[in-house]
């Protein structure tokens, strides 16, 4: 069982280290909610944590609700209670009602509106949870939910599922029971360490977790999931960044979605991160009235190819309840790629996926670029739509003499072809009845 927060977010070890200080807003909405707040608390990720918006009261009077208008969005933040850092509520151009930094962040009536369209679960990861917390569906990877804890709680999120549970974090003995499950799994060789944030933890305690997993030989790569450089880049401090990069390989891949979150605050974060050897990816989602657009996409991601953050994945956004409003077309995605593609450099173009209902796991989506095939040759369409002749070698032969490529593909219509995941369900279905 999880057990609920009563203490800071973070332990003991943690430095009183601040990043190159900003000044703190001095006008507009922000100085109603935090007059008089000092240089060094603005930079202070404990004053952003204790002083984030979360009630219904501070909701209130940032949307300026009438009481008929109360009632309902009372109704939502039960359902979906909500945080907002001041330092990510200063980003929000006020003067904006369609603005893309307050859409992912301050809640929506749309998120009621949607209650009948979408799962709760929808990629199914309870059914392919092993032990508490821990979920097995890739053959070599495995993704731990260490906390259902959040800076910010992003509207969007595919786990709002969670969020009934309270700010809450796995035990000692549940973490241990993944790591024991993990020791048993041979396959498995990299571990995501994901909640909620599990930047968010207390530190010794996700300090213990990554030295247990490194205990196991063969597990190579440890990653981590975290928007904190994104809500709270005061909250990557030096003792943070050097407890990480003691458990080296270690990969860290948080979520920018628009180029407004690319601050100096959010810079120097990532920076940190980079310097002490633990490489930076961006997995954005693709949001309606965010990001939704060629623009806007390439800015982000040039952006963060000039700060070294690796655009990695581009997320369909998921069909989840009270998401609805943010879902886009896939088409919209493979147009934006398409719109990329030669159009800037590759470094800078994130794979577009869509993470399939079921478990089904990630397909890569991108437009259509081989028209057609032959036995020796293929018809090609580049980036400015010249269509292309391309001559194809022979096909690889396998020993038997066919192709190894094909009989793989056979197997998998067949049926024959099944993931140890499919089994552990199937053999859960038969359990069930």
């Amino acid at each position: 069982m999880l057990k609920v927060y009563n203490k800071s977010f973070r332990g003991t070890m943690e430095k009183d280290c601040l990043l190159k200080e900003e000044e703190p807003p001095s006008q507009g909405i922000l100085q109603r909610f935090w007059p008089g707040v000092t240089t060094r608390q603005w930079n202070d990720w404990r004053w952003q944590q204790s002083n984030s918006l979360r009630s219904m009261q501070a909701l209130t009077e940032l949307l300026n609700l009438r009481p008929r208008e109360a009632s309902r969005y009372e109704e939502l933040i039960w359902r979906y209670h909500y945080r907002i850092t001041p330092y990510y509520l200063s980003l929000i151009d006020f003067d904006n009602p369609h603005d893309p930094i307050r859409r992912q962040c301050v809640p929506d009536i749309n998120e009621l509106d949607f209650q009948r369209v979408g799962h709760s679960d929808p990629l199914e990861e309870g059914e392919d949870t092993q032990v508490p917390g821990l979920v097995h569906r890739y053959p070599d990877r495995a993704l731990a939910i260490v906390t259902s804890r959040c800076s910010m709680y992003c509207r969007h999120c595919t786990r709002k599922r969670m969020w009934h549970e309270g700010e809450s974090f796995r035990t000692r003995d549940e973490l241990a029971a993944m790591v024991d499950y993990i020791r048993r799994e041979v396959g498995i060789r990299e571990v995501i360490v994901s909640g909620g944030d599990p930047l968010t933890m207390n530190l010794q305690l996700l300090d213990w977790f990554l030295g247990e997993l490194r205990t196991i030989p063969r597990l190579e790569v440890l990653r981590i999931g975290t928007r904190l450089p994104v809500v709270l880049p005061m909250g990557i401090t030096d003792g943070l960044v050097q407890m990480l990069a003691r458990h080296r390989p270690l990969w860290l891949n948080t979520q920018f979605n628009h180029p407004a979150e690319i601050t100096p605050a959010s810079i120097e974060a990532c920076d940190k991160i980079i310097r002490a050897g633990i490489p930076v990816s961006n997995q954005s989602v693709l949001l309606r009235g965010v990001n939704d657009s060629v623009e806007v996409m390439k800015e982000l991601c040039h952006a963060l190819q000039r700060i070294m953050v690796r655009p990695y994945y581009l997320y369909q956004c998921d069909p989840v309840i009270g998401a609805e409003h943010f879902r886009t077309s896939i088409w919209k995605g493979i147009e934006i790629i398409e719109m990329m593609r030669g159009h800037t450099g590759g470094l800078c173009i994130p794979t577009f996926v869509v993470d399939a209902p079921g478990g089904g796991g990630k397909i890569p989506l991108q437009p259509f670029y081989l028209l057609s095939t032959s036995e020796d040759e293929v018809l090609l369409r580049n980036y400015e739509g010249t269509i292309i002749r391309y001559y194809n070698p022979g096909r690889s032969v396998g020993e038997s003499g066919q192709d190894t490529g094909a009989q793989q593909t056979h197997r998998i219509l067949a049926g024959t072809d099944i993931t140890a995941r499919y089994k552990r369900r199937r053999s859960k279905a038969a359990l069930a009845h």
